[in-house]
């Protein structure tokens, strides 16, 4: 055997053992491997559990969410009901306590107007509104044209929706307040001529008007005293009893009892809803110029040239004399129960308390002087009007302007609040009374 053989004999278990190492260390590599691989597999299979993880955990949270939602949806519906009787219950008591207060305020509105007419009864009823009063301007002055003679009266309903005026004429025409038109003309009724309407047939004087506005009467210088229905102006009925001129008329407030005093020095009482005559009153000793009266059982006259005013008490037949003008009392107004103004053709204007027989205050040459230097004479005051139970006057006088008043200190002084410049035929538009 050659040596090659015999080294190849040798060398294959050589060769063989460096085959088995071989295999061996492949088999190890391949375990190295087949562990890494398993080491790879279980990272990876431990990456794929916390993916899997993950999206088990994206997967169940909407499912989480959904329950979470359904028990907030129960618990709101529990909330949304006890929330909602929570707000039934409150707006229960907000409707509680407004109907309290619309109660209260009732019974505040109740109490103050029964104040009121306990202070209005006492003649203590004071508003004051003569601070807000402002002039008006010359275009909210409308110019109403209708009679053919000098105005002599005018009244105006309670509503304020129209106005009566009466002149010298003889005719009354009504007229509506908002557009100033003519409502309505009473013609003059000729002397002696049968079958016409009836009317006045000479100078209109007075007029008045009732509080709630059914009735009108108006007076003549024909001793006469025509009863109409405000509404339709058809004549009701005919006072006749004065012996002179009808110069002032007046009812008592929310009665039908009216008043009237003429040139013949009388005071009459009537009652009108059952068209009759109920006394007359003596006491002036010169024609009577003016009348007014309230809700008193009792009127107020201005004696002219007698000097005086006086209030009259009708129940007892007396009646209380009051001094202060120098020159003829030609109109009287009542402020309230307790207080009126009077205005005399010396140019003064006096506020009365009933309770004083001298005026508390006297405003002389009211609407100031006119003549020559030296030869001046007072502008005669030929008109007073009075807000009801506040303390705003106006007067009137032929220096073609109307003036208002603030009465002041307890009616202890008269203030001028402002001068009304106007057209001198504008001015018996506002007049209480002007002849």
């Amino acid at each position: 055997m050659s040596a090659t053989a015999a080294a190849r004999k040798r060398g294959k278990p050589a060769s063989g053992a460096g085959a088995g190492a071989g295999a061996g260390a492949g088999k190890r590599r391949r375990k190295a491997d087949s562990a890494g691989d398993r080491g790879k597999s279980k990272g990876g299979g431990k990456m794929n559990e916390e993916i899997s993880s993950d999206s088990e955990s994206e997967s169940l949270a909407p499912r989480r969410t959904e329950e979470e939602e359904e028990e907030e949806l129960e618990e709101t519906a529990q909330e949304k009901k006890l929330r909602l009787a929570k707000l039934y219950l409150e707006q229960l008591k907000q409707q509680e306590e407004e109907k309290a207060e619309a109660r209260e305020f009732e019974e505040d509105q109740v109490a103050g107007r029964l104040k009121e007419d306990v202070l209005e009864q006492r003649g203590r009823l004071q508003k004051s509104v003569a601070k807000e009063i402002q002039a008006p301007a010359p275009t909210d002055i409308r110019m109403l044209r209708g009679h053919q003679l000098s105005i002599t009266c005018l009244v105006i309903t309670p509503d304020d929706s129209a106005i009566f005026s009466a002149a010298k004429d003889c005719t009354i025409i009504k007229w509506s307040v908002e557009s100033g038109r003519k409502l309505h003309v009473i013609p003059r009724a000729k002397k002696g001529a049968e079958g016409q309407p009836p009317g006045h047939s000479s100078h209109i004087l007075c007029m008045a008007i009732s509080s709630d506005g059914k009735y009108l009467a108006s007076g003549d210088r024909s001793k006469l005293i025509l009863i109409w229905e405000a509404q339709s102006c058809r004549h009701l009925y005919t006072f006749t009893g004065h012996r002179d001129a009808v110069s002032g008329l007046a009812f008592r407030r929310g009665t039908y009892q009216l008043y009237s005093t003429s040139h013949d020095r009388s005071v009459k009482v009537w009652n009108v809803a059952e068209n009759s005559y109920v006394e007359t009153l003596f006491g002036h000793q010169d024609a009577v110029a003016a009348l007014d009266a309230l809700s008193r059982e009792c009127c107020v006259t201005a004696g002219g040239r007698d000097g005086t005013v006086r209030v009259w008490k009708i129940p007892e037949e007396s009646q209380l004399v009051f001094y202060g003008h120098q020159g003829s009392i030609d109109s009287i107004q009542l402020i309230n129960e307790e207080h009126m103004v009077s205005g005399a053709d010396d140019g003064s204007v006096a506020l009365w308390g009933l309770s004083k027989k001298r005026p508390l205050a006297l405003q002389r040459e009211a609407h100031g002087l006119r003549g020559e230097p030296g030869l001046e004479q007072p502008f005669w005051v030929s008109s007073v009007a009075a807000l009801l139970n506040t303390d705003l006057v106006a007067t009137g006088s032929h220096s073609s302007s109307v003036r208002l008043w603030q009465c002041g200190e307890g009616f202890r002084r008269l203030d001028l609040l402002c001068d009304i410049p106007l057209l001198e035929e504008l001015l018996s538009a506002f007049l209480v009374r002007q002849v």
